[in-house]
């Protein structure tokens, strides 16, 4: 009799009623997609949204990365005014836009500016991938070479996280353009001694990934970041063979010699520091 009631009680204790269910915050637990580990969101994000599970690297917002990266309260943004509009008229874009930029508190998939690293003055750019899933279009392009721009005038290095679907569609041509113009900006930053590190993110793909990420004088990855230009579908098919499961990690660029570092992202801020210390004398800017 006593292990029956016993048994009931545990039973009943383990099962929420809706109510209790309701009075849970949205919001306050996080589940990991990759191990099942369910965390507080504040502990995963004290944690640099790092699992404690598996070490899976959630994606991170803007605001998240620069507060991460550079030293405290040293940041000034560049171009918050420009904001993108519908060239070609594409449905719905102007409503989705808005959309974005109510739900991020963002003009644009990118912010860029200029901070420290451990004293070192730097000029970033950090991708969002919440808006538009961090894709390029003619704003995205024309702020990343505006930073680029600036870091040769001032004599800084230039950082940029790229966490991008690709070109923005719903802008055509004007957006396939960006890849050509952050390149050849990137060209002549190189060609005046620039120092430019790309850091990508999961996802960088399409045309970010094939532009200006994949031209950084050292090219960082964080780890299991989706990496390339085409879908994995598309290049099985046109092929015509069975692609190895890790193909397209930040893992398998780096063995296969695409990438310099693959940087866990408690490290990422450490690294840079170093690299920095590497090609930069202080206070000969």
């Amino acid at each position: 009799m006593f292990k029956e009631i016993f048994y009931r009680r545990r039973k009943y204790a383990t099962i929420p009623s809706e109510k209790a269910k309701k009075e849970v915050p949205e919001g306050l637990m996080v589940k990991c997609t990759q191990c099942g580990t369910i965390s507080y969101t504040k502990e995963l994000e004290k944690n640099l949204k790092i699992c404690p599970g598996c070490d899976y690297h959630f994606a991170m917002t803007a605001r998240e990365r620069i507060e991460a990266t550079l030293d405290d309260g040293h940041f000034f943004e560049y171009d918050v005014e420009l904001v993108s509009l519908n060239p070609l008229d594409f449905p719905d874009y102007q409503d989705k836009l808005e959309k974005d930029m109510e739900k991020t508190g963002l003009n644009e998939a990118v912010v860029t500016g200029e901070g420290t690293i451990e004293g070192h003055p730097v000029v970033i750019g950090v991708m969002d991938s919440r808006f538009r899933m961090g894709s390029m279009g003619s704003v995205v392009g024309e702020k990343i070479a505006r930073a680029i721009e600036k870091a040769e005038q001032k004599g800084y290095p230039f950082i940029m996280f790229s966490a991008s679907g690709g070109a923005r569609m719903q802008e055509g041509a004007l957006s396939l353009m960006q890849m050509a113009k952050t390149s050849a900006v990137l060209a002549r930053f190189h060609r005046k001694g620039g120092l430019f590190i790309s850091i990508m993110t999961n996802p960088t793909t399409g045309g970010v990934s094939a532009s200006f990420a994949s031209l950084g004088d050292i090219n960082l990855a964080e780890p299991g970041a989706l990496i390339g230009f085409a879908g994995r579908r598309v290049i099985e098919q046109t092929i015509r063979q069975e692609l190895p499961k890790d193909f397209q990690t930040a893992e398998f660029l780096l063995e296969h010699g695409q990438l310099d570092k693959v940087v866990n992202r408690r490290e990422m801020r450490k690294t840079l520091s170093r690299l920095l210390d590497l090609h930069l004398v202080r206070g000969d800017h």
